[in-house]
């Protein structure tokens, strides 16, 4: 059987305001062939089969649908509903929009006791993905955010931006070495500390997502919950097919991939812009306060999309010459950066 979860915009999803652009294109026609062309009868039949159940709607604040074939109807929703059930479990974890959220209440008390065992286990996991990129990926940036959005979300802001003692005020309050997992109980360092696991969250939910079908004897599918999974290959017989959109035109395809039990993710300051001039995004670089304006987008094919959404964040405020290094640390596989003229430059680990 096989579930293609889709159209969920990406980093923007937790961030509540301000909401990313889609930078990767899954569809009938990028993957190869349609899944009609597959044979009428088979398996994978074409949309009007009574094997094909599909849910739209909003998944982690956008939107979002789920494509199923399966030849059993009951337990086809009965997966969609349990892969659903495990997304809102875990937005009730890292959301940043919720209130009530573990994260939320981390930011707003500086500790948060009995914390659940997925922020302990994404916090582990954050840092070992900012000690690979030398600190680049660090998920403490959220006052950099706080920052730069009640700035622009003032009337007549300074288009220039934040002055830099705002900027130098905010990197003070950073640094993932000092968020304390100690026992039962986990805190920050310094007050005025914050977190945001958006550049890293969408992947775990997507990988916790397929790890749930694949435990449920799912095979042959693509996931993806903001960022992108393959399990297995294409039912064709051959990998999926992924296209990278141009960052300068979305109805253009810069790079298509293959993915075959892999997972990509793509990171892009377009997509999520603090002003209208688009000088400012949401990617920021921990050392500097600085928004990334390097490449157009980022894009790392990984084991686990959780690896694929930290790296594809961490090397877009990286130059391109410490990416080899950085994605044979974490256990990345391949980025693909798209240069502000449009070229694209890949380097493997």
């Amino acid at each position: 059987m096989t579930i293609l979860i889709s159209g969920i915009n990406p980093e923007g999803v937790l961030a509540g305001r301000l909401t990313r652009r889609r930078f990767i294109r899954i569809s009938g026609a990028v993957a190869g062939v349609g899944l009609a062309a597959l044979g009428a009868g088979s398996a994978w039949p074409g949309r009007a089969s009574p094997l094909f159940h599909e849910w739209h709607g909003v998944a982690l604040g956008a939107d979002a649908s789920l494509q199923l074939y399966h030849p059993d109807a009951a337990e086809a929703e009965r997966l969609i509903a349990d892969s659903l059930a495990e997304v809102r479990r875990l937005e009730r974890v890292f959301s940043l929009y919720d209130n009530t959220s573990a994260l939320s209440r981390l930011n707003r008390d500086g500790e948060l006791a009995d914390p659940p065992q997925e922020l302990v286990e994404l916090l582990a996991t954050s840092a070992r993905y900012a000690r690979a990129t030398g600190g680049a990926f660090d998920p403490t940036v959220q006052p950099l955010w706080i920052l730069y959005a009640n700035h622009f979300g003032t009337a007549e802001a300074d288009p220039n931006g934040p002055s830099l003692d705002e900027i130098g005020g905010a990197v003070a309050k950073c640094g993932y070495q000092r968020v304390i997992v100690d026992g039962g109980k986990v805190a920050f360092g310094q007050p005025g500390m914050a977190l945001t696991l958006n550049g890293i969250a969408q992947g775990y939910i997507t990988d916790r997502v397929a790890e749930l079908l694949r435990a449920r004897g799912v095979t042959h599918t693509l996931v993806d919950m903001g960022e992108t999974r393959a399990l297995d290959a294409h039912p064709a017989g051959r990998p999926w097919s992924i296209g990278l959109k141009d960052p300068r035109a979305e109805d253009r395809l810069v790079a298509t991939l293959a993915l075959d039990n892999q997972a990509v993710s793509t990171s892009g300051g377009y997509g999520t812009e603090f002003d209208p001039a688009g000088r400012f995004n949401h990617i920021f670089d921990p050392s500097t306060g600085l928004c990334a304006r390097r490449y157009l987008s980022v894009s790392v094919v990984a084991p686990t999309a959780t690896c694929a959404d930290a790296l594809s964040t961490a090397l877009s405020t990286m130059p391109i010459d410490r990416a080899a290094s950085a994605l044979a640390e974490a256990g990345a596989t391949r980025a693909y950066f798209v240069l502000p003229d449009g070229r694209v430059v890949d380097r493997s680990s």
